[in-house]
């Protein structure tokens, strides 16, 4: 997008109009040529690759000139607009543009998506791409041969300017306005900024810190757009003395609230403070837009402010810090630029007095931080970052009996007994009456082959005996230091094993045959499987690494997510028997205090054991839904199997 409006600015600062549209034409030609955007088996991953400038470099040569050459049209078409016409800035535009961002943001989860696959949704876009192009071009020759080929102007329309000059509010800056003595690029880069820094902080914590409920990240995104829409589509909707205090309000309370782990809760405050700070931070955007003849440099400041809003967030921050303490940065940034930068000017002792109470939510904010900060590290032993979160490990007696805990995310991945005799008893999900504890139980005597999707904290190993040969799968280094450092599952691993890092489904995909006895899926993104894991090709590699008598249990325990139909069908599609098991073991003080509740699914072909005692006395048949279809890389529908 930053390249977009950036080449928008330069083509109409330094190229004729008719220069203009030949270039925009040329282009636009060059990316339908490239459609479809499919992507070609030779960028299919091994699976152990660092995986940042892979996805960059996949991005940029699939949708690379065609999303660079939709992020022109904002700007352009809006200098365009206004050349043809000698008229002021259609900033409605720029509302009108997040306006069918918001609705595209909102539709495809729940009405495109749930009804076609991936391909088809490619070739939609690509042939939508092809008309965009035609009408694109069209508009720029159009605007040529209605004589919009001199200079731009350089200032609105006498009456635009005469009411924007008397009033800041008045119904015609809706559409231009000259720009205050005291505005410029950097505030413009600044207010841009904050927002953008506000909002990836807000759902980083809201789906890392809190809760890993899918499509949590789309409610930010769409209160981000809407503050735009809001901000730019008239003057009259941008009330400074409401939303100018809200946000000073705000900032502390969030950071008051970001130790909490009640979604319910923090959910509409952060949802609240993220609005008003963005309106805050996109209303005076709105209020210091200016001439036409600045047009695409507004817009190129304001997309350079939302890239570095977003760099440091999204690069810097991972980079600088151990856990997810990016949102505490962008509060105070928020108190310091978002509201320092509007209220600077303010006269004689009201710029005192405001002064004073932005000095106020700073301090408390950055105090309020601090203690979130402090709260995160508590009894923290280890703490790593990589690409696929924050690990960390905490030691905890609740129960009268020291457990150590792996956490990534919000979310408590198993984790180790620490008494010396009770080390290598199984805990947490993978306790005696859970799925996994009745399928080793039932398992003919020994040595047997395992595979393990999702290395954890290693607790499945609790079930290893001598001559057994295991083969754990782990995406994220961290895990893995985390693994051999805090826990001696794999230290103190009575038979041999082995571990890959790398995705476990690509590995499977490329390894021969394992011929397993177990193959335990125990791979998760926060609180769900990754979908990729949950497909019928997926489900082919796994069926390929068994024995004929084999099994495979998958950990299906999640909070939002109803896998249970999901797993139906990918045992039926491949001839298999599936049945849940669902443990809810007593809370007692001692080692049992440490068993989770869990649901796990037992799929196999061989009916003897399922006809175990162990496994016979606890197993219900999973539950199926009729207008499910078969989740295949294709298509896979999230909506439909929430738990709203």
């Amino acid at each position: 997008m930053l390249a977009g409006y950036a080449y928008a600015d330069a083509v109409t600062r330094w190229l004729s109009l008719k220069r203009q549209v030949m270039l925009h034409t040329a282009l636009l030609g060059a990316a339908a040529l490239t459609m479809p955007i499919l992507v070609g088996e030779g960028w299919r991953p091994q699976g152990s690759e660092e995986p940042i400038s892979r996805i960059l470099l996949l991005l940029t040569a699939t949708i690379g000139l065609p999303y660079f050459l939709l992020a022109t049209t904002t700007p352009l078409v809006g200098a365009w607009y206004a050349r043809r016409f000698q008229a002021a800035a259609p900033y409605r535009l720029f509302a009108l543009s997040n306006l069918a961002s918001l609705l595209a943001l909102l539709g495809f989860p729940f009405l495109i998506e749930p009804q076609l696959g991936n391909r088809q949704v490619t070739w939609v876009w690509s042939a939508l791409f092809g008309i965009f192009a035609v009408l694109c071009a069209t508009l720029g020759w159009r605007t040529l041969q209605a004589g919009g080929a001199g200079a731009a102007p350089t200032a609105p329309p006498a009456e635009a300017q005469k009411g924007s000059n008397q009033n800041a509010a008045a119904p015609q800056a809706a559409v231009g306005s000259a720009v205050p003595t005291e505005s410029g690029p950097w505030t413009w880069i600044l207010l841009s900024a904050v927002g953008s820094a506000m909002l990836l902080g807000v759902t980083s914590h809201l789906t890392q810190n809190i809760s890993s409920a899918p499509l949590l990240w789309v409610f930010p995104l769409a209160l981000y757009l809407m503050t735009f829409i809001i901000s730019f589509d008239h003057p009259r909707w941008y009330l400074r003395g409401l939303f100018l205090p809200l946000a000073g309000l705000s900032l502390p309370l969030m950071a008051w609230l970001s130790d909490s782990l009640a979604l319910k809760q923090v959910t509409p405050v952060y949802a609240l403070g993220l609005f008003v700070v963005c309106m805050a931070c996109h209303g005076e955007l709105a209020r210091l837009k200016p001439a036409p003849s600045r047009l695409t440099a507004f817009y190129l400041c304001m997309s350079v402010g939302g890239a570095l809003g977003s760099l440091f967030m999204a690069v810097l921050a991972p980079l600088v810090f151990d856990g997810y303490f990016e949102l505490y940065a962008a509060l105070v940034v928020a108190g310091l630029a978002g509201l320092t930068l509007p209220l600077v000017r303010e006269p004689g002792v009201q710029r005192l007095l405001t002064r004073a109470a932005i000095t106020g939510v700073v301090l408390l904010t950055a105090g309020l931080s601090w203690q979130g900060v402090k709260g995160y590290v508590d009894a923290v032993r280890f703490m790593e970052r990589d690409f696929y979160g924050v690990v960390r490990t905490r030691d905890n007696a609740t129960g009268g009996e020291p457990f150590r805990n792996l956490i990534h995310g919000a979310i408590a991945h198993g984790g180790q007994l620490l008494r010396e005799d009770l080390r290598m008893a199984p805990s947490s999900y993978f306790g005696p009456t859970s799925g996994y504890g009745r399928v080793f139980a039932s398992l003919p005597p020994g040595p047997h082959k395992v595979g393990v999707i999702g290395l954890g904290a290693g607790a499945l190993a609790a079930y290893a005996k001598p001559g057994d040969d295991w083969v754990f799968y782990e995406i994220s280094p961290a895990v893995v230091r985390a693994a051999m450092a805090e826990f001696t599952f794999l230290p103190q691993f009575p038979g041999r094993y082995e571990l890959v890092v790398g995705d476990g489904r690509l590995a499977l995909e490329r390894e021969a045959p394992r011929q397993y006895d177990v193959l335990a899926m125990d791979a998760f993104a926060g609180d769900s499987i990754p979908t990729h894991l949950i497909t019928r090709e997926a489900m082919a590699a796994y069926v390929k690494h068994l024995k004929p008598d084999g099994v495979l249990v998958f950990q299906a325990t999640n909070r939002f997510v109803n896998l249970m139909p999901v797993l139906h069908n990918l045992a039926q599609s491949f001839g298999m028997q599936a049945v849940l098991i669902s443990d809810s073991p007593p809370t007692v003080d001692g080692p049992g205090y440490w068993l989770s509740s869990t649901d796990q699914v037992i799929v196999t072909r061989n009916p003897a054991l399922l006809q175990a005692p162990a496994i016979r006395e606890a197993a219900q048949p999973l539950q199926p839904d009729p207008g499910l279809p078969v989740f295949t890389d294709d298509y896979v529908n999230l909506v439909r199997i929430l738990k709203w």
